[in-house]
């Protein structure tokens, strides 16, 4: 309803400045003034949606009521850091993680370790907000077992202007499977939008709305790329299995809001 009213009255202050000039104005003068009235009453166009746009999204971290009915839940909640843990730990850091004005932020150049989410997951799907500065580098990993280390099919998110090769680039499944051609990074304080979609075999990797890469898990097509990989010799790397989700620790700033998720039927 503001949203409307703020257009109809910009609309009619921009028809009544018109009509003013129309009438009282001779017609040289009058043909400038218009111009700078229309883009005036243009300018306020845009300013209105624009404030429309940003009044309509929800707080930071927080859960619509459709996307609670549709079984998504936070794994963070913009103030703690509860449902996460160390790799191989019982307890959260206590330094290179910290949260921050809403976002879960990995501190440059402090040790803290990769972070893990205390429940598992098989079928789901993932988003997040995330920024980093120029020449950073993070990622999220899923289909983790902690018994096997802290490796597992990763989202990469990096600088991709520090990048040789497409494996490395954000939104690739890291060192395995290239993403195709993106619009280029938002760099902080500007952040970026991604998703990661996992039913049964089938993966999907999508970044600020497009989708950029999906593959099948146990597919002929992994298991080549996988076998020229850094992770030829890991046992079972490239099947499907279930695990926590992992936020990695690179030493580079990244910081990390609007993590949802919700989990799937099997496929």
């Amino acid at each position: 309803m503001k949203h409307t009213l703020s257009i109809c009255v910009t609309r009619a202050l921009t028809i009544r400045a018109r009509d003013f000039l129309m009438n009282t104005m001779p017609e040289r003068a009058r043909r400038g003034a218009l111009k700078r009235c229309t883009f005036f009453g243009f300018s306020l166009l845009i300013s209105g949606l624009t404030w429309a746009a940003v009044a309509a999204n929800p707080e930071p971290n927080t859960l619509s009521a459709e996307e609670k009915a549709a079984g998504w839940r936070l794994l963070f909640d913009g103030k703690t850091t509860q449902g996460w843990r160390g790799f191989k730990k019982k307890d959260f850091p206590t330094t290179g993680w910290v949260v921050e004005d809403g976002w879960l932020k990995k501190a440059a150049k402090q040790r803290g370790g990769d972070i893990i989410t205390v429940d598992k997951f098989s079928d789901f799907e993932l988003h997040w907000e995330w920024r980093i500065p120029p020449k950073a580098n993070n990622g999220i990993k899923y289909m983790i077992i902690e018994e096997r280390g802290a490796i597992g099919h990763e989202y990469q998110m990096i600088d991709d202007n520090v990048v040789r090769g497409g494996k490395g680039k954000t939104a690739s499944f890291y060192d395995v499977l290239p993403p195709k051609d993106h619009q280029p990074l938002k760099f902080a304080p500007d952040s970026n939008l991604s998703r990661l979609l996992v039913q049964g075999n089938h993966v999907e990797h999508w970044l600020n709305g497009e989708k950029v890469l999906e593959y099948e898990c146990g597919s002929k097509e992994v298991l080549d790329a996988v076998a020229k990989s850094k992770f030829k010799n890991v046992k079972d790397f490239g099947l499907k299995v279930t695990g926590p989700i992992l936020l990695t620790d690179h030493t580079d700033e990244a910081s990390f809001r609007n993590l949802k998720i919700r989990e799937l039927p099997p496929k």
